[in-house]
């Protein structure tokens, strides 16, 4: 177990952490990081709300859950969670037992913790928002090197001001838009307005997942510890580091020195190093993905391996919806590459930047020449899922049969150029 202490300004923050590549945190070492963490917090008499993933984040959750209520439950006066849900489906009762591994009811209330509440987050409801800040356009052009010069609006769940201090608590993992996933990633886009989310998904997009995804400093990180600097209440993480479903490492304290120090562990676990090009590549998403939209970082996780002109099979019989919140408007401007949507903005700069960003990230790095109409991508992307032909066709994605797929043909093929990735999601791959 490590502590230390750090300056940020005038006050001294302490992170409390263990972490290791070889070694797994059993949960007596859980217990004590934790019991050592929230005792440092001033939470006395007064309100705690912690904000946490959803069902698409591997994590201990249940376990948090369970100890944040032994170290906090008797001396908060109120402790309550929020999902982290961005533009996600609200999670109903059901799913949210599952996450907890407790019983919740419809109306948010926790049957074994009768002072306890959970919430979903619901970021198109302008009701459900407060403004708390806002990026000039000279600001967000500093911090996004120029490729975005808008204002940005930002907005939070104003549910937070219920409250006196803020925990965030999820995993961190490399992620598509923001280079790592976790801390004030949690804020924006997990409780965050459709604003701040496109923004900074759209400007995510224009770098490319390519030289973003496992990059710890990047322009979606900046903007995102920028719009954190404007909450004003106290804010504490407790980040958490996985390989599978194993706990290699917990970090508590400032929700930046706390994510930090988590991914740079999660680069050391998460990334895996092929020592050639793949031709082709069968990705598998794990169940928690119940929509393309979730499901894709089997593709973003594995893009970086795969040969120009290679292929990446998104192996998922259980997906059947391309979006639950957003699938109207991918079925209208479908998958293509930066390019098509840059070079022809006039045609797509009312759609949401959140929409964009995603339509590119799943197709892929590629060109578009305006004067030809002609897209190139430079992998090709095909779903073997239950979302039918025609639709898979009509989104500019290619479809394979997954009734005609033996997953077990392409274990232990590397040498031949074929990439087998189950449960993928999570683990980036890369040359």
């Amino acid at each position: 177990m490590h502590t230390f202490a750090y300056e940020k300004g005038s006050s001294i923050s302490m992170v409390i952490s263990k972490g290791s590549t070889a070694e797994i945190l059993t949960d007596e070492e859980v217990t004590q990081l934790l019991q050592q963490a929230c005792e440092g917090l001033a939470v006395d008499g007064k309100r705690v709300l912690v904000i946490i993933p959803d069902g698409t984040r591997t994590c201990p959750l249940p376990l948090m859950f369970r100890q944040l209520h032994v170290h906090l439950g008797q001396r908060a006066r109120q402790l309550d969670y929020l999902v982290a849900l961005g533009t996600h489906q609200p999670m109903p009762a059901e799913e949210l037992s599952r996450l907890l591994e407790t019983r919740v009811a419809e109306d948010g209330s926790v049957e074994e913790y009768p002072d306890v509440r959970v919430f979903n987050h619901h970021w198109s409801d302008p009701q459900a928002l407060q403004t708390i800040g806002v990026i000039g356009r000279a600001e967000a052009a500093e911090l996004t090197g120029g490729l975005l010069v808008d204002e940005i609006p930002v907005t939070l769940n104003r549910l937070i001001f219920a409250y006196d201090q803020l925990i965030i608590c999820g995993p961190v993992f490399p992620h598509e838009v923001a280079g790592f996933s976790g801390g004030a990633k949690y804020l924006f886009p997990g409780i965050a307005g459709a604003e701040i989310i496109n923004f900074t998904h759209w400007l995510g997009a224009l770098v490319t997942s390519m030289h973003t995804i496992g990059v710890k400093e990047t322009p979606v990180r900046r903007v995102i510890q920028r719009a954190a600097e404007f909450v004003s209440l106290p804010l504490f993480c407790i980040a958490m580091v996985l390989k599978g479903q194993d706990l290699h490492g917990l970090y508590c304290g400032s929700q930046d020195e706390a994510w930090s120090q988590a991914a740079d562990l999660s680069s050391q676990l998460n990334i895996v190093h092929t020592g050639k090009a793949m031709h082709s590549v069968l990705a598998m998403p794990s169940s928690m993905y119940d929509d393309l939209w979730t499901a894709a970082k089997a593709m973003y996780k594995t893009e970086p391996v795969i040969a120009d002109g290679g292929e990446v099979i998104i192996y998922a019989p259980h997906l059947s919806e391309i979006s639950y919140t957003h699938g109207q408007l991918i079925d209208e401007i479908g998958y293509h590459v930066r390019d098509y949507f840059t070079k022809q903005w006039e045609r797509f700069k009312d759609v949401p930047g959140g929409v964009l960003a995603h339509s590119t990230h799943v197709k892929g790095a590629g060109t578009y020449d305006a004067t030809s109409g002609i897209e190139n991508p430079r992998i090709q992307v095909t779903l073997a899922t239950a979302i039918p032909e025609e639709r898979c066709r009509k989104v500019n994605l290619g479809y394979g049969d997954y009734r005609t797929i033996e997953p077990r043909a392409w274990q232990d093929r590397e040498d031949e150029g074929y990439l087998f990735v189950p449960h993928a999601g999570e683990v980036l791959y890369r040359l």
